[in-house]
């Protein structure tokens, strides 16, 4: 990346910056691979953070069902942790994880679950494990809570075979049949569900997968206690990418917990962070890691820089880390600070092999929780920071209530945001769709088919406050 002008002598947030277009032989963004070249076994430089109202099991399949990779929360309980590890290993590569509710179930538990149109839904299933009955979003919405979803069901033959061809057969098949929304049987067993979106987005997308052909999951580990344990033990599990998380990354704990799991040769990428300086990534890539979490402060739910003053502008964050992890032949994921899709193509610009995401990927309906409605009608999640009370609670809720009560007082971060559902984008996947498409076309705007040649072709300028505004749509007609 170089800069189109001078940089100016102060550190700059994603809003600060734009890319300018270059001469480019790129005639196409479906010619375009967003693969990062980490280590991760990821196709698409997308990481869901690992907060817990962001990352569970459901999320993490969708996910890594379309290349990127989510990373479970460390304080999961272990009986969860385990549970969610096996769930995401057993879902299919290829068809959506399916929401599945008892044939006598009401439109109002469908509705706290899944929303949106006609290519989200809801299978039914019997004690035996036989599908009854499909019924897509749009109809659950619309319907009253107390109707029965066996009379929502859609008429006639819902299944279709695991056997069906390419994604384009399956999308003829669908649309043959006038199907929006169905269940995909195997052997007469529920495999998973589709729509024609989904068969379009099979033959755009490709899947996260690991050696035995499974879909990929990272987690998270403290670094006190026994880390090196529960790393041996988050492998043990299948885990494809350890991360191992703290606030201030850059701190005696965090370097000695790395080289006890550096240590142990797992054979997996190896994250560690925050970070926010050269001088802190090269201590944490000499004590074992292979990636580098960078961010302090830019998170939506995260307090620390206007409680502590402590942080740094993103995007300087980024290129400086980046440029000193690429030195030593490691590299970095950008942890937060993404508003829009222009966000992602900058930090992979400065140099970040992967974008973390947390708030935005929220208010999805895969993201953990239930839906909820407010009283303006709109649909929301619950979030929270990691940091917050509310998650300090969660993770020392077994400590002595002295010992608990003190690392409350010091706890930062939001406790409680409702992050609105896009109507429009009420699933992961549509979330994707929108920001893999713009970070494709800025990768054609610059002449590169790949990260690499990104990071290298990218050119950079500086803007002022209102150039960032003219570049909005504006909310209103003319």
């Amino acid at each position: 990346m170089r800069f189109l002008s001078a940089p100016p002598p102060y550190d700059l947030t994603y809003s600060d910056v734009f890319l300018a277009p270059a001469r480019s032989g790129v005639t196409s963004r479906l010619d375009v691979s967003l693969a990062p070249d980490d280590g991760t076994g990821a196709t698409l430089p997308i990481v869901a953070a690992n907060m817990n109202s962001v990352t569970g099991p459901r999320l993490a399949a969708t996910l890594a069902r379309r290349g990127g990779i989510a990373v479970l929360p460390q304080d999961l309980p272990h009986p969860e942790l385990v549970e969610a590890v096996a769930w995401v290993k057993a879902q299919s590569p290829r068809w959506d994880s399916p929401f599945e509710l008892g044939p006598d179930a009401l439109a109002g538990d469908a509705q706290r679950v899944v929303t949106g149109g006609r290519d989200h839904g809801v299978v039914l299933v019997d004690d035996l494990g036989a599908v009854v009955g499909a019924v897509d979003a749009a109809s659950i919405t619309a319907a009253a809570p107390e109707t029965a979803l066996r009379d929502l069901a859609l008429d006639g033959d819902v299944l279709l075979d695991a056997a069906t061809g390419d994604p384009h057969a399956v999308f003829q098949a669908l649309t043959d049949a006038g199907r929006s929304f169905a269940a995909v049987v195997e052997d007469g067993r529920l495999v998973g569900t589709t729509s024609p979106r989904s068969a379009v987005r099979q033959a755009v997308y490709s899947p996260a997968l690991d050696a035995a052909g499974r879909l990929r999951v990272a987690a998270a580990i403290g670094i006190n206690g026994d880390v090196a344990g529960r790393a041996r033990e988050l492998a043990e599990l299948g885990v494809d990418v350890l991360v191992l998380d703290t606030a201030h990354g850059h701190q005696e704990g965090m370097l000695r917990a790395l080289e006890a799991v550096a240590a142990l040769d797992l054979g997996l990428p190896l994250v560690a962070g925050n970070v926010v300086t050269a001088e802190a990534t090269r201590d944490l890539v000499r004590a074992g890691a292979s990636i580098v979490k960078v961010g302090v402060g830019p998170g939506a739910m995260c307090t620390t820089r206007m409680m502590t003053a402590v942080g740094r502008p993103q995007f300087s964050a980024v290129l400086e880390t980046a440029d000193a992890a690429h030195q030593l032949g490691a590299h970095v994921w950008a942890d937060g600070g993404v508003r829009y899709p222009r966000d992602v193509a900058l930090a992979l610009a400065a140099g970040a092999s992967s974008v973390m995401i947390g708030s935005w990927f929220a208010g999805t309906i895969e993201a953990p929780g239930v839906l909820e409605r407010g009283e303006d009608g709109a649909l929301f999640k619950q979030s929270w920071g990691m940091a917050s009370t509310k998650a300090v609670s969660a993770r020392f809720g077994d400590r002595d209530p002295w010992d608990l009560a003190r690392k409350q007082l010091f706890a930062e971060g939001i406790s409680t945001s409702r992050i609105l559902l896009d109507p429009l984008r009420p699933g992961l996947e549509d979330l994707l769709d929108t920001i893999t498409t713009g970070v494709r076309s800025s990768f054609t705007y610059a002449g590169a088919a790949d990260p690499v040649a990104f990071r290298e072709r990218a050119v950079v300028g500086v803007q002022s406050a209102a150039g960032y505004e003219e570049g909005k749509p504006l909310p209103v007609g003319w």
